[in-house]
Order: structure tokens, then sequence, then C-alpha cells
């Protein structure tokens, strides 16, 4: 179990379909926050960065979401020198199709040669022969075809060195493309209870995100909610509020228990670069919304 949520799945199936499905404990981590500022550089707090991760460990966490664009290579070096020789049941998560530019700013990196050379960084900076999960993210101002990057991944899946493939900051016409294409395990997305038509993240435009979800309940696909407290603690959202004063909780942690029991098929991964930022996370495992707090919400 995730927690003491009884009312709740705790624990949910990537690549359910596949002969190499993987369960893992529905509360992950995601690592980004880990990195200087702007998603770049060396952490401020480097010892800290290092318990955050074993602290996630130690509490149940066992699904790491990382990027070898994340510093760059900062979040998977944490990962490496914290966590490594990995426990068994540990799923490391990563993403190809982006890069960093000196000037911190986000580009477009998905041809099959720049996939392939992303791949292998992760291999070798998170020292594994196989990355489990792999989310191909989907950028503004590609020349790339759609497909013929999807192709790619699902190319080195062949090779054994990805074992399932997903998509990231994808539209609903994106996601069905890449069903006919292939076996999508998972979708990362931007996703929660404030943000649930478009949002923008560096450039890049999440397009119909509640149809996004739609579609991934239809095809039982889970959904991997990036940037999911963005929008928690909006003055506008004041249902948030209001069912946070009822369970005496933060609008932070109202928002993941709603992600939690909105579907089973969605596994948050909240990042912080503060350990009693985590701490105050993982107690959202515990809050258990009614039906009524739920249509409230609605």
């Amino acid at each position: 179990m995730t927690g003491k949520n009884s009312t709740i799945n705790n624990t949910i199936t990537i690549g359910a379909k596949t002969k190499y499905p993987l369960t893992v404990n529905r509360f992950g981590y995601g690592t980004m926050r880990l990195t200087g500022d702007f998603i770049w550089g060396e952490p401020k707090n480097r010892p800290e960065a290092l318990q955050i991760l074993r602290t996630a460990l130690d509490n149940g966490i066992n699904f790491l979401d990382t990027a070898d664009y994340y510093g760059e290579d900062i979040t998977n070096r944490l990962i490496a020198e914290a966590l490594y020789p990995y426990q068994k049941d540990l799923v490391i998560c990563t993403k190809a199709g982006a890069t960093r530019r000196p000037d911190k700013s986000w580009i477009a990196f998905n041809s099959p040669e720049n996939l392939r050379t992303s791949i292998e960084n992760n291999l070798r900076t998170l020292k594994i022969e196989q990355i489990q999960l792999v989310h191909f993210r989907v950028m503004p101002g590609s020349r790339t075809p759609f497909e013929k990057s999807l192709d790619a991944m699902f190319e080195m899946q062949k090779e054994g060195k990805i074992l399932h493939v997903g998509v990231s900051c994808v539209s609903p016409a994106e996601l069905n493309k890449a069903l006919a294409i292939g076996n999508i395990a998972s979708v990362e997305n931007a996703f929660s209870y404030g943000q649930r038509t478009t949002f923008t993240f560096h450039g890049s435009e999440n397009r119909g995100m509640q149809e996004v979800m739609e579609i991934c309940i239809k095809n039982k696909i889970p959904m991997i909610p990036y940037w999911s407290l963005q929008n928690a603690l909006s003055k506008k959202e004041d249902k948030i509020s209001i069912i946070a004063q009822k369970y005496n909780a933060t609008p932070a942690q109202i928002n993941l228990a709603w992600l939690l029991h909105v579907s089973d098929l969605i596994l948050p991964i909240p990042g912080t670069s503060k350990l009693k930022h985590l701490e105050e996370n993982l107690k959202a495992r515990d809050i258990s919304l009614s039906e009524e707090d739920m249509k409230f919400l609605a």
C-alpha cells in the first residue's frame, strides 16, 4: 500500500496487456525540481536532494520520473548517487524528445538519431541496461514527423533498450495516432483539478487534457500527470480550499487526493526540492475523500 487510504487502489500496473507488466505503488515522485534554478545545474542543497530520493523510497514510493535534459543530466546522476544499486521493485521512468540550449531554452530533440543519443545517455547515467518506461515528449517546432519519432522509440524497444514506450504532452489526436502505431503503456500530460483544459508549459501547449484523460480511461492506459500542483493554490479554486479546511489539509494535498480518487488510472508524481514538502505531499495518500466531496469538486 502507498498509504492508509482504503477507498482507492494503492497500486497501478503499467503495460498491463504486455508480457512484462510493471506494478508500482500509486504515488510517485517527479525529480525535475531537484535541479538548480530554471531546471538547470546542480541543486542548491545537494545533501537534501539526495535525502529526498532516499526518503521517498523509504516511504513506499517506487516510481521515479526523470529526464536527461533535467539539469542537464543532473537528476539522473542524483538518482544513481542516492539509490544505486536499485531496489528490485523500483521503476525509473525517463523521457526523450527534448534537449536544452546553453541559454536554458527547451527545444525538440526527436530525430531517430537524437532519440537514440538520449536513450543511450539515460542508460549510461542511470547505470542500467534497459529503461523500464520512456515517454516520447512532443515538443513544438519539431522538424521530425510524430510517426517517425515514435517508430524510432519502438525500434529501440525491439532492441531491448526500452521495456515500455509512452507518450508525453500529447493532444487527443496525437494520442490516438500513437495508439494506432504501437502499444502505448502510459501518458504523461499536465493534468490536475486546477488544469483540465489547455495549459502551456515551456512553450508546449497541452491541448484537450480532459479528452486525453478520457482516451486513457477508454483504453485503460495509466495517466501520469506532471506539474500537478501548478494551480493547486489558486485563489479562484475556492472549492479546493473548502475541502482542505474540512480535512485540516493544504490545497495542494487535496489536489493530490483528488487525483488519486478521480481515476484509478492516475499515478501522481508531485515533485519538490524540499524534504518537508515531500513529507506534506505524502500525507495526501491518507486523505479519504467521500462521494459527496468528489461531487462538490466536480
